[in-house]
């Protein structure tokens, strides 16, 4: 049988949306993974994202179809990616998750798989928590939770900085967010998307 794993990010500068890209990527190499990369919708006014620079940025994934809640319900796994804002995930995927009621209380995500990776500033501008904190939502919707084990070698790599945590994929951006993902965090995050759907396949094989 054939698997749906959908990966629904939201991304302001597009650091997420390659990230999202290299999950999806990842979970297309594993057979009978039906894929697809979805954007949750923007609530920042247009004058207000290009103040911050970020409107000409969008622009390279103005074409990624926005997500529904049927994204959801109808895929046996979902990759979530988010920017961090301060240490939680962005307001335009919380909006999205704070629609997910009706879901929630029909039981639809129960024995889903669900999976986050981020982007931050930073270093250490809260990778972790902000997947970790992400966690509770996914739990409360009963889904089954897989991260980055340690099987994936680059989350050990010493020779430069670079995100990936065992709770997932990471990069970080730069205060001026010029940094772009490295091949390490590419390279983790693939690895989340055959992982997540290989896991996925066994579950509903």
């Amino acid at each position: 049988m054939s698997i749906k794993v959908n990966v629904v990010f939201y991304s302001m500068f597009g650091h997420v949306y390659k990230m999202a890209e290299a999950i999806a990527e990842g979970a297309k190499s594993v057979s009978g993974a039906e894929v697809k990369v979805l954007q949750v919708a923007e609530t920042i006014p247009d004058d207000i994202l290009e103040k911050y620079g970020a409107k000409a940025a969008r622009a390279s994934f103005a074409k990624v179809p926005v997500a529904t809640l049927d994204h959801l319900t109808e895929a046996h796994a979902v990759i979530f990616g988010t920017p961090t804002r301060f240490g939680n995930m962005a307001g335009q995927m919380r909006t999205f998750l704070d629609q997910t009621g009706p879901i929630w209380f029909s039981g639809g995500l129960i024995g889903k798989v669900g999976s986050v990776f981020a982007s931050t500033g930073s270093q250490h501008g809260g990778q972790e928590t902000t997947i970790t904190s992400f966690h509770t939502t996914l739990l409360h919707h009963g889904m089954i939770i897989v991260g980055v084990p340690y099987s994936e070698k680059g989350l050990v790599e010493m020779g430069a900085i670079s995100g990936g945590t065992p709770y997932g994929a990471t990069t970080m951006a730069g205060p001026d967010g010029s940094r772009q993902p490295t091949e390490n965090e590419l390279t983790i995050a693939r690895f989340q998307g055959k992982h997540v759907a290989e896991i996925t396949t066994k579950l509903f094989r």
